[in-house]
């Protein structure tokens, strides 16, 4: 039996509760060591998150983006990462039903407490779904990212599409690389080779010949050949 939400803070308080519940110290040490003490956290491993979000989300009905922006907006201002977690969770179930408006919430989830966990959980799930209901927004949108000099969302526009397999807009991904390519960042020469080598599993032919026809740096290099190599020395 769902319960209706009566204002987020109920939602989050019950969260709260089953996160106090599963805490692990120990655990909570060496999650925020591996994420070089950029966030605090509760310890708690992911079959446990998953079990939590679902006693949570079998004990409530979330029901509309009315319901669920306020939540993401507010947990993301929480300091257990955890927290962050739940949100992407429920981001990528509602993202099917959200309409345009969602993308400032697309946008908080990326541009705040950035970090590889969150960003690339949600431009591969909920913003990559986001823009295959909405495609009349990728162009404007990718461009914005793009320019904003933010490398959280330039790493986004290159990874959004990162399960649309044979959907994929080659010529859209292929440029916004040959822009990325002179960034010295890791993050984004590591989604650069990321995005090629995922690409690489549908179409592996044209994925070699634009890694040897354009000035890749070593790491987008590696991890855009890594399939077709280990395929080729099966």
């Amino acid at each position: 039996m769902h319960e209706f939400i009566p204002d987020m803070h109920h939602i989050i308080l019950s969260l709260t509760a089953e996160y106090e519940r599963f805490r692990d110290e120990a655990g909570a040490r060496q999650q925020k060591a591996y994420m070089r003490n950029q966030f605090e956290f509760f310890g708690i491993n992911s079959p446990d998150r998953r079990q939590i979000y679902r006693e949570i989300l079998s004990r409530f009905r979330v029901i509309s983006q009315t319901d669920i922006e306020p939540i993401i907006r507010e947990i993301w201002r929480l300091p257990e990462r955890e927290y962050q977690y739940f949100g992407m969770h429920l981001a990528d179930k509602f993202i099917s039903k959200a309409d345009h408006h969602f993308l400032k919430t697309i946008e908080l989830m990326i541009t705040c407490k950035s970090w590889w966990d969150t960003v690339d959980m949600v431009a591969s799930h909920v913003a990559g779904t986001f823009f295959s209901r909405f495609p009349g927004l990728i162009y404007p949108v990718i461009s914005q990212w793009m320019e904003s000099g933010n490398i959280w969302l330039q790493r986004s526009s290159v990874l959004f599409q990162l399960r649309y397999k044979g959907k994929t807009d080659t010529d859209l991904l292929f440029r916004l690389i040959r822009e990325l390519t002179p960034h010295e960042d890791f993050f984004i020469r590591k989604a650069i080779g990321w995005a090629l080598r995922e690409y690489s599993k549908t179409n592996p032919q044209l994925v070699i010949d634009f890694v040897r026809n354009e000035p890749l740096s070593p790491l987008s290099r590696k991890e855009a050949l890594k399939v077709i190599l280990r395929k080729n020395s099966a």
